[in-house]
């Protein structure tokens, strides 16, 4: 597992960080630009001044971490022992499988799994209203988020599924480009990670990464989730380094690049394919990055970093 090259990280939560409590703003509340978000071609000539960073923070779970591939897989574990017959949100036959028979915990006929479009929706549907309500550890944010998932979907999580639905954080892969593009960034700047997680559900996908970031800011250590925006300010109050020197990198419009880009950050959004509809596992917003890459390597590549 990596270690933390800036001392202050090794200290306890209280005496590293301020403490923030409050709600966190809902999809109306983000700031966010009114125009469309700018999507250039993946072979269009885009270029930002390398030597204008020192720091290059990330978003966590979908841009770095598969978090799709890993909100599926979980979900279809608890819906596969929990699944009921679905009513309006029945799976349509693409995308979708029979849950195995007999799985059914309350005693009505085995239903269809969900459609992967269908799990991301309803996810990204409840986690930020959870999120919003008020601070709660990530754990306990997951597992409600599967119980208000189960209404939509036509299952019934017990407290067995809600928590390994919300340990399989640290079992979600990181995406094959990850760890090679963070190692070429590494060789030039200072790496910090932003992550909507909980202390311990991020030392177990630390160690997927590979990587010595010197920075990590979790919801835990700041007590509320992005779209709001105490991630941001406690990674500049650490690391000392300017926003116009800092350029933050993440896949999500809603949680990152709508409240970085209205704290003045320069921001490149990693629009990777999703496998669900519109905008996969998080809500929908109106946001302008700098840049719009769909991997990591071109995140390197963008940065004129050699293999």
């Amino acid at each position: 597992m990596s270690r933390f090259r800036n001392s202050s990280d090794r200290r306890p939560t209280s005496l590293t960080c301020r403490k923030r409590t409050g709600l966190t703003p809902t999809a109306s509340d983000t700031p966010a630009a009114t125009r469309a978000p700018r999507r250039q071609p993946a072979n269009a000539p885009v270029h930002l001044d390398p030597g204008r960073f020192d720091l290059l923070t990330f978003d966590c779970y979908g841009t770095l971490v598969d978090w799709e591939a890993g909100i599926i897989a979980a979900a279809r574990e608890a819906c596969a022992v929990r699944c009921l017959v679905h009513g309006p949100a029945r799976a349509s036959a693409s995308g979708s499988a029979p849950a195995p028979a007999g799985s059914s915990a309350r005693g009505t006929p085995a239903g269809v799994v969900p459609s992967d479009a269908a799990i991301l929706s309803a996810f990204g549907a409840a986690e930020h209203v959870v999120q919003a309500e008020r601070y709660r550890s990530y754990r306990e944010v997951l597992a409600l988020t599967l119980r208000r998932m189960g209404s939509a979907l036509g299952f019934h999580p017990g407290p067995a599924e809600c928590d390994a639905f919300a340990a399989s954080v640290g079992d979600w892969p990181a995406f094959p480009d990850t760890v090679a593009a963070l190692r070429r960034l590494a060789r030039r700047y200072r790496l910090g990670i932003v992550s909507n997680v909980d202390d311990d559900l991020f030392a177990r996908t630390r160690e997927r990464l590979h990587t010595d970031f010197d920075w990590v800011v979790t919801a835990q250590q700041v007590g509320s989730y992005k779209p709001a925006t105490a991630h941001f300010e406690e990674m500049a109050m650490r690391s000392g380094i300017p926003r116009e020197r800092t350029l933050h990198v993440a896949q999500s419009l809603f949680h990152d690049i709508a409240p970085a880009a209205a704290l003045g950050y320069a921001t490149v959004h990693v629009d990777r394919p999703s496998r669900g509809d519109g905008s996969g596992a998080t809500p929908p917003a109106h946001a302008r990055p700098d840049v719009t890459v769909h991997d990591m390597a071109s995140v390197a590549g963008l940065l004129e970093l050699s293999e």
